[in-house]
């Protein structure tokens, strides 16, 4: 029987080439539910290409929309966060997609591991925010997570057959964006429109902007120490633009395993659906005879800050990688807006981390109320604070 799957933010990048994934392998896979935030149009058009049982549009104020535009369909329509933490218990659900962007994604993920639901993680923040409390429950609950980020594939990928072998040291490749060779100076007036335009990979506006301030590889930093149960010193960033090594593992004899391919989200989405079975893709080769050079670099934490918090964040441990999650999201909203300029951004981080509560064993309620008071804190700073450009 094909594979029954739940895609949680099917409107956004990864959740659209999730769908492609689908549609090269419909003997596989069949989508069950699928999820987005605001985008009731694309939702709406996928529901009459997939029908799929059910689709839930987060924003409560376009469910008349979605609702009736599919009522001549056999496609329940439900809308809401609770929704989407509901339907991915559904008992026909194998896998669930998280593909929604930043925090969002906790409820609805610990929700389809407490149910017993293998999990295809590409909402980072997960592991960012809580990732002792869902690793501990996927172990007690038995439930795998595979990872889809690139470089947690790639590392994953060079982790099979490896499992009882010790891990020296995780690679963590990265492309450096699109503003690591200027200076500081330069930074100061960087714009969002710079920002999002990054070298080698297509994503969404708030995984570029992230890229760009190295927050992304901060944020697969944590996520790799829980995927992977290795401690922060473990982990080297190496800056790699051609972002054709996805990341390595470097094991205790010295070898390192490197997983290498074109740029190509769809490869490590396939991977996590058909584990531990390759599919057939027609995806573009790596030639090596065009690639004239493979290059790489430290990254510099003193032009990058937050990549700084991320490691400090996790070492600290308790809620702090919490409240540098939720900072974040508060000004790469900001600074897509204009409210804030690119290295203005960092600074409010480093302040909403000092001011905010510290919890050290937290709870799920902890998670919540840190999120909130972080916004918060970050929200104000921001206003106080008045960017001009």
């Amino acid at each position: 029987m094909a594979r029954q799957l739940a895609i949680l933010g099917s409107t956004g990048s990864i959740g659209t080439q999730a769908l492609e994934v689908v549609s090269a392998h419909r003997d596989l896979f069949e989508v069950y539910a699928l999820t987005a935030n605001d985008n009731a149009e694309r939702l709406i058009e996928q529901a009459h290409r997939y029908m799929p049982d059910t689709v839930v549009i987060a924003n409560e104020k376009k469910y008349p929309e979605v609702k009736e535009a599919l009522e001549d369909l056999p496609v329940k329509v439900w809308a809401g966060a609770d929704a989407i933490a509901q339907v991915v218990t559904a008992e026909p659900i194998d896998m669930v997609l998280t593909a929604m962007v930043g925090y969002s994604g906790l409820r609805p993920t610990i929700e389809a591991v407490k149910a017993g639901k293998a999990i295809a993680l590409a909402n980072k923040e997960t592991l960012v925010v809580a990732g002792e409390l869902v690793t501990n429950l996927a172990k007690e609950r038995q439930t795998p997570i595979i990872p889809v980020d690139s470089e947690h594939s790639a590392i994953f990928q060079c982790l099979n057959g490896e499992w009882r072998n010790p891990v020296e040291k995780i690679l963590l490749t990265a492309s450096g964006g699109p503003f690591f060779n200027r200076t500081k100076a330069e930074l100061a007036t960087a714009t969002k429109e710079e920002a999002l335009r990054h070298p080698n990979w297509n994503m969404g506006a708030k995984v570029t902007i992230d890229s760009a301030s190295l927050m992304n590889k901060g944020f697969e930093m944590i996520e790799a120490k829980w995927l992977f149960d290795v401690q922060p010193e473990q982990i080297e960033i190496v800056v790699h633009p051609q972002s054709i090594i996805h990341s390595m593992v470097q094991f205790e004899d010295g070898a390192i395993m490197a997983q290498l391919g074109i740029p190509d989200m769809k490869l490590p989405i396939s991977y996590a659906f058909s584990y531990p079975k390759r599919l057939k893709s027609p995806s573009e080769r790596l030639d090596f005879f065009s690639c004239r050079s493979l290059t790489f670099e430290r990254p510099d934490t003193e032009k990058f800050r937050n990549l700084a918090f991320a490691f400090e964040a996790v070492r600290k441990g308790g809620n702090m990688p919490c409240i540098l999650n939720a900072a974040n999201e508060i000004v790469v909203s900001a600074f897509l807006q204009g409210k804030t300029g690119f290295l203005q951004m960092s600074d409010i981080i480093e302040q909403t981390m000092t001011k905010s509560s510290f919890t050290v064993n937290p709870v799920y309620e902890d998670y919540v109320r840190t999120d909130t008071e972080a916004r918060r804190i970050a929200e104000e700073l921001i206003t106080k604070n008045k960017f001009t450009n």
